[in-house]
Parts: C-alpha cells; sequence; structure tokens
C-alpha cells in the first residue's frame, strides 16, 4: 500500500503540471472508477473466498472493493498513452504472479499513429486483452459479476500491437506480440513472444462481430503451445433489448515436443433489456468445460464442467453512477464446490450488491 500511494502521490501531481501547458490542456484527461461490493456465498467458505476459478469479485459476506483506478490519459491525434494505477481484490487475484509493484499497473502504454491519412497506429505497454465481451471495469458490463469465460482468459496484456480502423468504420484489424498469456513478466525459463489477432467487424451500429486469436505458451516454465480462439457477437435488437453470444476453444499441448493436445470450450448467453430510463434487467446462461483441467484444474472424475446461471437488475440514480443487485448459480457434472466447509456439492449460490462510480 505504501508503493501505491507512492506511486499516486508521483502520478497525479505530474498529471496536474502536464495539463496547465496550453499546448497539452485539452489532450490531456483524468478520470477514475471505483466499485465497492458485497457478496454472500450461501456455500458459506470458511476462508471467506469464492472458488478458485472467480477472480472478480471473489469475497464473501465481505465489504471490499473490487476495482478502484486513477487514470491519466493523452491524445493529440498523433501520440497517444495511458497510465492507470488501481487496487482491489480484482488486483490482488488478476495480478497474484505479477511482481512489486507491477502487481497495480492497471494500464501503461504508449501509442504512435503511422499515418497522416489513415487511422494506423502501434501501442506499445500494458493495456486491456483483446479477448471476450467482458472487461475489468464492471459498468462497462452488462452483468454485475464476470462470466467463467471473462475470469479464466486475459484481462490484461503485455506488448506490442498494430491496430488498424477503416475509415468507414465497420472494421478494426489488430495484430499483436505480447509477452503471453495475462503476463507482464514471464515465468522462468519461458522465453518465448506470442502472437495474436483481433478482427471485428460492424456492418451496422445495433452488430458487433468480434475474432480473437492467441498462439502461445502455457504461461509457466513448460513451454507447451497454448492456440485459442474467441469469438463474440453483440446485437442491439432494438433500443431497449440486446443479445450477447460467444464460443471460446482452445487447445494445449499435453508434454513440450508431443503431438497430443487436449481442448477447452464455453459457450455463454447473456440478455439485456432496459425496463425504463434508469432500470435495465440482464440474464446470462452459460457452461464451460475443461476436462483435463488445462485452465480449471478439480482433479475429479469428469472434470470441470460446469453451467451458471445469473440474473441481474441494475439502477443509474445520476449518469455516472450504476447501482447492481445479481443472483447466480452454479451447477456442476462433479462435486466441486464445499459448503460449509463440508462434503462437496455440485452446486453453489451466490447473492452479490455493488456501487459502480467513475469520475
Amino acid at each position: 500500500m505504501k508503493k501505491l500511494l507512492l506511486s499516486l502521490a508521483i502520478l497525479l501531481p505530474a498529471c496536474h503540471a502536464f495539463a496547465q501547458t496550453d499546448s497539452t490542456r485539452s489532450n490531456l484527461t483524468v478520470s477514475g472508477y471505483l466499485e465497492p461490493y458485497y457478496q454472500y456465498d450461501l456455500g458459506q467458505p470458511a476462508n471467506n473466498s469464492r472458488p478458485g476459478f472467480v477472480y472478480s469479485h471473489n469475497r464473501h459476506n465481505e465489504f471490499n472493493v473490487n476495482l478502484g483506478f486513477i487514470r491519466a490519459a493523452y491524445n493529440d491525434g498523433s501520440v497517444r498513452a495511458n497510465a492507470a494505477i488501481a487496487v482491489g481484490t480484482y488486483m490482488n487475484a488478476n495480478y497474484a504472479a505479477e511482481p512489486g509493484v507491477l502487481k497495480n499497473i492497471f494500464e501503461a502504454n504508449a501509442g504512435v499513429k503511422l499515418s497522416k491519412t489513415r487511422d494506423l497506429w502501434v501501442d506499445a505497454g500494458i493495456f486491456a486483452s483483446h479477448i471476450g465481451y467482458e472487461s475489468a471495469v464492471g459498468k462497462d458490463n452488462w452483468t454485475l459479476t464476470r462470466s467463467i469465460t471473462a475470469d479464466n482468459t486475459p484481462y490484461y496484456e503485455s506488448g506490442v500491437k498494430l491496430t488498424y480502423n477503416t475509415p468507414d468504420g465497420k472494421w478494426l484489424l489488430s495484430g499483436l506480440a505480447l509477452n503471453g498469456w495475462q503476463q507482464i513478466q514471464r515465468a522462468d525459463n519461458n522465453s518465448r513472444i506470442a502472437v495474436a489477432t483481433q478482427v471485428q467487424y460492424k456492418p451496422t451500429d445495433k452488430l458487433t462481430l468480434n475474432s480473437s486469436t492467441f498462439v502461445g505458451a502455457a504461461p509457466d516454465s513448460t513451454n507447451r503451445n497454448r492456440i485459442f480462439h474467441d469469438f463474440y457477437a453483440i446485437w442491439q435488437a432494438t433500443g431497449k433489448f440486446g443479445i450477447t453470444a460467444g464460443f471460446d476453444y482452445g487447445i494445449q499441448q499435453r508434454q513440450q515436443g508431443s503431438s497430443g493436445y487436449d481442448n477447452w470450450r464455453s459457450l455463454s448467453l447473456v440478455l439485456r433489456y432496459q425496463l425504463g430510463d434508469k432500470w435495465w434487467l440482464a440474464g446470462r446462461a452459460e457452461n464451460y468445460l475443461d476436462r483435463s483441467g488445462i485452465i480449471i484444474a478439480t482433479g475429479t472424475p469428469n472434470g470441470f464442467n460446469t453451467d451458471n446461471y445469473s440474473l441481474n437488475l441494475d439502477f443509474a440514480p445520476v449518469t455516472n453512477v450504476l447501482w447492481r443487485v445479481e443472483g447466480r448459480v452454479f451447477n456442476s457434472q462433479d462435486r466441486i464446490f464445499s459448503e460449509r466447509g463440508g462434503a462437496g456439492t455440485r452446486g453453489n449460490a451466490v447473492v452479490s450488491t455493488a456501487l459502480a462510480i467513475s469520475f
């Protein structure tokens, strides 16, 4: 915490001083986000933590902060940069493998526009993942909690990316070279750079189609090949009703140099309906299948084969505040959940509430 406060003490005055020059005043913005939450797991885990595959909103019967950050962003049309320092249970869980002050870097990147006539950029540093339709910032998602899929694919990445947006705004094309699968600092003996792509197509204002890939090594010292593809579609069917559907599929080498691969996949569907000017209702259904325990190891006969369903109610009293309540249930093929510290059970239920504030 002392290191974080020191980082903030350095970042904010620097941003303030930077903003005072006439040439940069209008190009620099400072913003923030805070998401306190309370969650009750009906299984009443003895350690007050949600199951190990949950990385966001993962504390039980406890008032806490999932994510809070301060961000400085600069963009003059030809150069851009972002820096954000963050705290919260999301940071503790997702950055656990990162050393030192890297644990609190939510974002730190800079980019240069490569063409005067085209929207072509190269960016380098630490930035949000190109995979999936959910982000770490709760207010940007249709549901309070994240899906199993989102929690077990990268939220952040470190590397360099080349991005092109077509003049009509319909296509986004991106190629990336990354340190790995949600890694800033790679594990010892892991020396391979991963490559990735993103292709996004918006034929109309109501429909988004996205395909993202990753080819690299497992995020450990084994250097086993990992190949992954994420596809999703977002359709705003009417002004009030929207549908998001996602499908992920990945394979990973059993051993380095082996021709054998294991696979995992997930299916998800989210429906959202606007009840009024300030109210929204969202429902989610998902199945995640990882029989070999590549991403989620259970040590049970059928591996991780789990459905989850949630119902979410949102209320926005003002434009920058969102209060959310969600009920969520899990059902697994094997007894992978613990209940009151006792024998395993196939089911789990949790009730959550959060307040998302942006400024």
